[in-house]
């Protein structure tokens, strides 16, 4: 059986003060609301904060409020089933009510939530093994030995000091973004809040992610993302598609989400196609985009688009399913979610 790792556990009643226990102990705590990942990652020693720091305790986190013609706002809290259930959501953002509605079981949707799955940690299979397991291998960039992985980058070892088990010969480390949500809520233009103390910040959420597969979220350790902000519906149809191996559990081995708006005369105003499970950040396909708007959609138009999307996605060999396929399946299920929200 793995246990956790001994640490302190905190469990503050107030978001500022849960800033202050962060800005006091800054790399060496960790937040943790659900814990359906971060508990997982401190048994097998990826995570070993000295201090945790529960923000579940917190009722301003939690709540969603707004509707659908002056937007919503999410707190970073709630949880996946309230986020995929919330009736303003399933209507006029459904791809989103989809996206968190296919994240691993109901029983950890229930207990996760949605700024936990914006903060998921990258995942790949050299990385996601138990602390014996990497210890024989010889360890990676983003397990670089048996203290866990650095918070920060501080305190990363040299670049060059321990190789990268996918693409060994990279100064970087590969694993793969796995969030669900993030790559719907990209596509839906979302911001995000993030909070420390005695400061905050709203950002565009596709600024949060960085393509580094270690350092993967742009934000500082006493940084705390509180809230998501949906700009109004404003007729936009939205959709999410999710390639794994089994109906139910498994992380996504390729997630496509994609919203679209159109004129009354099926012109396309405005679309965005963004793939998850592919890299170490959530992919926009730009040139893909560009193709659909201000265009008329025709069948011919759909493939070529489907083609635009699958030169420039370079998924590598460290999650579920052989690379290609998922290269094949990003243009497959692209052309789908389109055909989906295109359809009378």
């Amino acid at each position: 059986m793995l246990r956790l790792p001994a640490f302190e556990y905190r469990r503050p009643k107030t978001l500022d003060e849960a800033l202050r226990i962060l800005g006091d102990y800054g790399p060496d705590a960790l937040p943790v609301a659900g814990g359906t990942d971060v508990f997982p990652k401190m048994k097998r020693r990826q995570f070993r904060p000295k201090v945790l720091v529960s923000l579940r305790h917190i009722p301003d986190l939690k709540s969603i409020s707004g509707d659908a013609q002056a937007g919503l706002t999410i707190e970073a809290g709630a949880t996946l089933t309230a986020v995929s259930q919330h009736p303003v959501i399933q209507e006029h953002y459904s791809g989103l009510a989809r996206a968190t509605g296919v994240i691993s079981t109901p029983i950890l949707r229930n207990m996760g939530t949605i700024g936990g799955n914006l903060c998921l940690d990258t995942r790949c299979n050299y990385y996601d093994q138990t602390l014996p397991w990497r210890e024989a291998l010889g360890w990676c960039k983003k397990a670089p030995g048996p203290e866990g992985w650095p918070l920060v980058p501080e305190r990363a070892p040299e670049k060059n000091e321990v190789p990268c088990r996918v693409a060994p010969g990279s100064p970087r480390c590969w694993a793969v973004s796995s969030t669900d949500s993030a790559p719907m809520l990209i596509a839906l233009d979302a911001r995000v809040k993030l909070v420390r103390k005695g400061d905050e910040r709203i950002i565009p959420l596709k600024a949060l992610y960085r393509d580094d597969g270690m350092f993967y979220l742009d934000k500082a350790p006493d940084e705390l993302v509180t809230a998501i902000h949906l700009p109004p519906a404003d007729g936009v149809r939205s959709t999410y598609r999710k390639l794994r191996r089994r109906g139910a559990f498994d992380f996504p081995a390729l997630g496509v989400a994609v919203a679209l708006q159109q004129q009354d005369d099926g012109t396309v105003k405005r679309c965005r196609i963004v793939l998850g499970g592919v890299g170490s950040a959530p992919q926009e396909m730009t040139d893909a985009q560009a193709l659909l708007e201000g265009e008329k959609p025709t069948p011919e138009l759909l493939d070529e688009v489907a083609e635009a999307v699958y030169r420039p996605t370079r998924p590598l060999d460290n999650t579920d399913y052989h690379l290609f396929y998922r290269k094949r399946m990003a243009a497959v299920y692209v052309k789908r979610a389109l055909q989906e929200l295109l359809a009378p």
